[in-house]
């Protein structure tokens, strides 16, 4: 089927997990994060065929540290942090691995390292901004957690975001001119914020997370990707999956760590969102793949709510190519 014409489918808390006195400063050894998406239609795996491995959490802002097992996927892994330090998961806004900052280039999404250390950032102040929108783009580049809130991820200097100073990256957008956005997806939220109309006024709800006060230090615009940051350094990696169970899997290989910064540029330069989830699932569906509309094909099936644009396809189904021959 030519590319063009592909179809697209529009309480209680267990005190044994905690571990007394035990003092981690946000440096552990371990790596940061890659994250895919597994479309099998499989049911969760019942708890006793899940993977017996034990991961150390804390809160970002401060608490004992605790430990956690038993997850499949980034909801159930918000539970155990939840149920770990007596919260509710949705007081939840995101995890980073192995540091308290919010670094955006350490978001906790799909692949965990054995050794990673979890950070769980919670709900802190709320906020209601008043912006106006002079220019088309807004400079904001917004990804989700996964359980269904989007927030900010990076602000372009100079953009007319990194104007109103009290927008900040790690801000959950909770709500676009009084409609609650909550449950939507990153690359909705996106369009939402791109449609909204030139030379008028707009309101944003945001939520920031808690900080400890040595946390407090001038706003961040959020890391740039670099191509020495690696999807992960440690010895192996836990696989959360969407439907099916988790697997440990041997760490990603040059190739994948190349053609996922590629399509996660990618994401951004269309979509306006960064996604390592999303771009590694695209490279895993292309890795085999003989030609560019075979590809598109793949993508609607795994991915059809999407809708990606042909050019984007193509520009992707290149990277991955590219990538293949070493040209990255």
């Amino acid at each position: 089927m030519p590319l063009g014409l592909r179809r697209k489918k529009n309480k209680s808390r267990e005190s044994s997990n905690l571990v007394e006195n035990e003092e981690v400063g946000g440096h552990a050894a371990g790596s940061s994060v890659k994250s895919t998406v597994n479309g099998a239609g499989l049911p969760p795996p019942p708890a006793n065929l899940r993977p017996k491995l034990v991961f150390h959490t804390q809160l970002a802002h401060g608490s004992p540290t605790g430990r956690i097992e038993g997850f499949t996927n980034v909801k159930e892994l918000y539970g155990k942090i939840a149920d770990t330090f007596n919260l509710s998961p949705p007081e939840i806004l995101f995890c980073t691995l192995n540091t308290h900052k919010i670094d955006m280039e350490k978001l906790l999404g799909g692949q965990i390292g054995l050794e990673d250390f979890i950070f769980a950032h919670i709900k802190g102040i709320k906020k209601e901004v008043e912006v106006f929108k002079s220019e088309e783009a807004l400079g904001l580049t917004i990804t989700d957690n996964g359980a269904g809130y989007a927030f900010i991820k990076r602000i372009k200097e100079g953009s007319v975001v990194d104007n109103v100073k009290v927008i900040s990256v790690g801000d959950h957008i909770e709500c676009i001119n009084g409609k609650n956005i909550v449950g939507t997806r990153h690359y909705e939220v996106a369009r939402m914020l791109k449609e909204l109309p030139k030379e008028q006024k707009f309101t944003l709800k945001l939520v920031e997370p808690m900080k400890a006060f040595e946390m407090l230090e001038p706003r961040s615009k959020g890391a740039k990707p670099a191509s020495d940051n690696k999807l992960g350094t440690g010895r192996g990696t836990l696989r959360l999956r969407s439907k099916g169970p988790a697997t440990v899997e041997e760490m990603p290989t040059e190739f994948e760590e190349k053609a996922v910064k590629k399509v996660d540029d990618l994401l951004e330069s269309y979509m306006g969102i960064r996604d390592t989830e999303l771009a590694a699932t695209m490279v895993e569906v292309g890795r085999d793949k003989k030609n560019p509309d075979e590809f598109a094909m793949a993508l609607d099936e795994a991915l059809g709510d999407f809708a990606f644009p042909d050019e984007f396809v193509f520009d992707v189904w290149g990277a991955i190519g590219d990538a293949k021959q070493g040209r990255l």
